[in-house]
């Protein structure tokens, strides 16, 4: 139960990490003015950021390990939300395509920064 736990918060921080990339620019387009909150805006950029270093690093996320440990020797026995979830989150690619994809994101984030400015602190 608690690999499923951890499982469910690894999927919300990487849902928050997509849905700034699409909100940020949405906001903007619609002057809304939470997308420029500096401190949401800050927890965006870091974590992808956090995300891109890790896998440069060649790291494996501290969640992925710790839920990996958890479920140990029942591996496969997940329920209904380990079994979706785990679908959505995790996919069967070579790290260096995940490493690509999280540096251009994380330029992403540092282009929106600019595009987008947050309020001044």
């Amino acid at each position: 139960m608690l690999a499923d736990l951890i499982l469910v918060v690894h999927f919300c921080i990487a849902g928050f990490i997509v849905a700034g990339f699409l909100l940020i620019p949405l906001g903007a387009a619609a002057d809304w003015r939470w997308v420029r909150r500096r401190r949401l805006r800050l927890l965006h950029a870091g974590a992808i950021a956090f995300v891109a270093l890790e896998s440069l690093a060649g790291i494996a996320c501290p969640l992925t390990v710790w839920e990996a440990n958890l479920r140990g020797a029942a591996s496969g026995e997940t329920g209904f939300i380990g079994l979706w979830l785990g679908r959505l989150l995790y996919w069967d690619f070579p790290p260096a395509a995940f490493a690509l994809l999280y540096v251009a994101l994380a330029l992403l984030a540092i282009w929106l920064w600019r595009r987008v400015p947050p309020q001044a602190p």
